[in-house]
């Protein structure tokens, strides 16, 4: 009888390692998924565009996505998610390639 009594604590920390457990899995799942539901085709202005972030497609989202930081104020900004298909967002994607590709060092450079 005594054991009994010994074992809810037990089980009760179990119970609460597995209920916390079981929620950080559930929001690591929800981090892997696509980012973008909606996305914007009209052309931004480059000057208010402070930053964009390439995420290629993979096991998270079958799509490539690019999430652009716009400047909505002085001091405020937003994330936008651009539509990858608009000939503008083409432009973009493949200038950043083109760039990243002559930027590695080659073994002639060296």
């Amino acid at each position: 009888m005594r054991t009994s009594v010994n074992i809810l604590p037990f089980l009760a920390v179990c119970l609460t390692c597995i209920v916390l457990s079981g929620g950080m899995t559930l929001k690591r799942a929800g981090e892997l998924r696509c980012q973008c539901i909606k996305t914007e085709r009209r052309p931004i202005p480059l000057k208010q565009i402070l930053n964009f972030e390439i995420i290629p497609k993979g096991p998270h989202c079958k799509h490539l996505e690019v999430i652009a930081t716009v400047k909505t104020g002085k001091e405020t900004s937003q994330d936008i998610c651009l539509d990858t298909t608009a000939p503008w967002v083409k432009r973009i994607i493949d200038r950043t390639l083109d760039s990243s590709k002559t930027s590695k060092p080659t073994a002639s450079n060296k």
